[in-house]
């Protein structure tokens, strides 16, 4: 039976790279032995291997201090960053609680002065009081006598529904796409039903409807404006 022969070709190929292989083998060896030798030489020095310093150690080894980490607002230390509010304000406005906080870095404008609407100073200002169905709001006299009468109220636009046009949404007195500005408690916010869609605008929104006032809203709404329209 004939025995299969490699050709001239097959075995110029195959040795080449063979010895190769074979020459990187010895060479991952002999860098393995010398790294074990140096092991061998420094603990028979008395030096040891390297490893990470013990607390101390540059102190003990030097007399001297070791240095201190980068000061605040020095080279290579993280900028501090400021408040958007300004300096004593956080103290007497806090989160989630009245009209909210309009910072003037706001690339936002703020609510125009309006003579026709319902300013936010009146509705803001109210008490809480704690029952046994949770916060509830105190109303004040003027607040009772909007309920269940056609008022204006101006606001930035919060939409809950995904589409150009709305006819649920709610109007704030600070805008919620603000990251300069706080945003207030229910009390800066009016639950809006509209009677015709009102498109989506960043810009204040005016509209006009029926008033109620929510005393034990299930949602946590203090406002509402039913069968609203938009006005300009």
């Amino acid at each position: 039976m004939a025995t299969h022969q490699p050709s001239r070709l097959t075995t110029a190929f195959w040795q080449p790279a063979a010895r190769r292989a074979h020459a990187t083998r010895q060479a991952a060896a002999a860098f393995a032995l010398l790294c074990c030798a140096g092991a061998v030489l420094a603990q028979a020095s008395g030096q040891p291997l390297a490893t990470k310093p013990e607390p101390g150690a540059f102190e003990r080894a030097t007399g001297k201090t070791a240095p201190a980490p980068a000061a605040a607002g020095g080279a290579g230390a993280a900028p501090v960053l400021s408040s958007p509010l300004p300096a004593g304000a956080a103290a007497g406005i806090p989160s989630g609680t009245g009209a909210g906080y309009h910072n003037p870095n706001s690339p936002i404008a703020p609510l125009p002065q309006r003579n026709d609407v319902v300013p936010w100073s009146v509705l803001t200002d109210l008490t809480r009081k704690t029952t046994k169905d949770g916060i509830v709001p105190v109303f004040n006299e003027a607040q009772k006598g909007m309920d269940k009468t056609v008022q204006r109220i101006q606001g930035f636009m919060m939409p809950l529904d995904a589409k150009a046009t709305q006819t649920h949404f709610l109007l704030t007195s600070v805008p919620m796409t603000c990251s300069f500005c706080l945003p207030g408690g229910p009390e800066s916010m009016v639950e809006v039903k509209a009677k015709t869609p009102v498109r989506y605008s960043m810009e204040p929104v005016v509209v006009e409807g029926r008033f109620t006032v929510l005393t034990n809203d299930q949602y946590g709404l203090y406002y509402r404006v039913v069968d609203a329209v938009q006005v300009k």
